[in-house]
């Protein structure tokens, strides 16, 4: 557009010096030009002006158009861009064929596959035991394989199959749905139940490397049954919380419900309440019952031999815990104080096995111990023990023996003290050396030093249950 106006302002340029010089000649030969010629100089001056006027709004019209064409370049560009865009996806469209393959996304439901760990639990000792020849033993104690997965929002499943030298058995499996109701959460299936804090765990998940003595000695091994749980959580303060759990189960321990020959269910009631003493210490108090009932009884007479009786006979046990833990804030990861304390008492109403009639056992016992985390991967601490069975004089019947829920002799007792160093070699392999000074009356000593590793592959690591 430039050029153009160029051009034209070159033509007007030339053509007017022609035009004076053709005017001037005219008016010395023509008569009455002079005029004519005036009129056509006024007529060239107007058009000269009007040109002039033109030539400057074009210019100004160039220099906005100037102004205002990196703007318009780019909105060009990106409706290029969209435009060549649209083409590639429609010719991709135009260019598949039916022999195109598609995937159906089949390898993704490998995540809806349960998680899996397997935990390895290795025990070897040397000692002696009071009434055993051995002296030492190597051995894997359990190797447990756990299964873990969400069912759905709301629904989880965990199983645990434990694996050891008489072959494999159900250890737990049960599937928790959460908010049942306000703060509430159902459990069903088989689990370890929660009599008191320690029951509820696993081996290999042990501060030390067994369960507590009185533990062992009243119930045979953690508690554990199929059933039903309700856990509810509601706070109690603003710096605690309380718990109550209800559990309604099959009555299968052997020692406990052994003569539980109507599998009449039990039923087990837990209060808890935490509260934090200050940013660094907390404080958690528990209390346990357990109720149930027995009614298949063997009794061995003289000159009769053995036979049974059916008769229900009710049986109780209760527990007491407490918790307390010091870990301070700014290096909870290398240092902590933990002390855990817990009682256990049985009284389980029987028939005589002499025949003599109904009577009861009464059988208590508790632990207490102090651990001490020095630094990330070590901990020192110590556990003490103390049972006390019943004493009955027909406790060694033949072939119905009651230990050592109760014992002849008289006085009878038994303390053990258990001093450990725990190492954490990763946080899926541990080691820890223990060892074990039980003595008492009335049922067998015990010396022995542990080594315990266990090991974890898989994403669960060490879970307690």
């Amino acid at each position: 557009m430039k050029s153009t106006v160029f051009a034209l302002v070159c033509i007007l340029s030339i053509a007017h010096p022609v035009c004076a010089q053709e005017a001037r000649s005219d008016r010395s030969q023509v008569p009455g030009a002079n005029s004519q010629i005036e009129y056509l100089q006024q007529q060239l001056d107007e058009l000269k002006r009007e040109y002039s006027a033109r030539i400057s709004e074009i210019e100004r019209k160039i220099e906005q158009l100037g102004s205002q064409q990196p703007d318009e370049q780019e909105a060009i560009r990106r409706i290029a861009e969209e435009a060549a865009g649209e083409s590639e996806e429609e010719a991709a469209s135009e260019d598949s064929s039916p022999d195109t393959v598609f995937s159906s996304g089949a390898l993704g439901l490998q995540a809806l596959n349960p998680e899996i760990s397997v935990v390895g639990d290795s025990v070897s000792w040397y000692g002696d035991t009071e009434g055993d020849d051995r002296r030492s033993d190597f051995g894997l104690r359990v190797l447990g394989v756990h299964f873990e997965s969400y069912l759905d929002p709301y629904s989880k499943l965990k199983a645990c199959v434990p694996v050891g030298d008489n072959g494999a058995e159900l250890g737990e499996a049960y599937i928790t749905r959460y908010d049942m109701g306000k703060n509430m959460n159902l459990t069903l299936g088989k689990f370890h139940q929660q009599f008191g804090v320690v029951n509820r765990w696993h081996v290999p998940g042990l501060d030390q490397v067994e369960f507590p003595l009185a533990l062992r000695q009243i119930l045979g091994g953690p508690l554990e049954s199929t059933g039903v749980s309700l856990d509810w959580s509601f706070p109690g303060s603003t710096s605690g919380a309380q718990g109550l759990t209800l559990q309604l189960t099959n009555g299968t321990n052997a020692r406990v419900f052994g003569q539980n020959a109507r599998n009449f269910p039990t039923a087990l009631v837990r209060y808890t309440n935490y509260r934090d003493l200050s940013k660094d210490k907390y404080v958690e108090v528990g209390v346990t019952a357990l109720a149930g009932q027995n009614n298949h009884w063997s009794m061995n007479q003289p000159g009769t031999g053995i036979y049974t009786e059916n008769r229900n006979l009710e049986t109780w046990m209760l527990g007491a815990d407490l918790t307390l833990l010091w870990e301070p804030t700014e290096a909870m990861r290398y240092r902590n104080w933990l002390w855990r304390t817990e009682a256990y008492y049985l009284n389980k109403n029987i028939l005589a096995p002499d025949g003599s009639g109904k009577d009861s056992i009464n059988a208590w016992g508790a632990y207490s111990y102090l651990q001490n985390k020095i630094s990330r991967t070590t901990e020192i601490g110590a556990r003490l023990d103390y049972y006390k069975p019943d004493v009955k004089s027909y406790a060694n019947t033949a072939g119905l023996s009651l230990n050592p829920l109760a014992v002849t002799t008289s006085g009878s007792r038994q303390w053990q003290v258990s001093p450990y160093l725990t190492w954490w070699q990763s946080p899926w392999v541990k080691w820890r050396l223990e060892y074990n000074r039980r003595w008492g009356k009335g049922l067998p000593d015990d010396n022995r030093l542990l080594v315990q590793c266990t090991f974890a592959a898989g994403p669960h690591k060490h879970e307690r249950y």
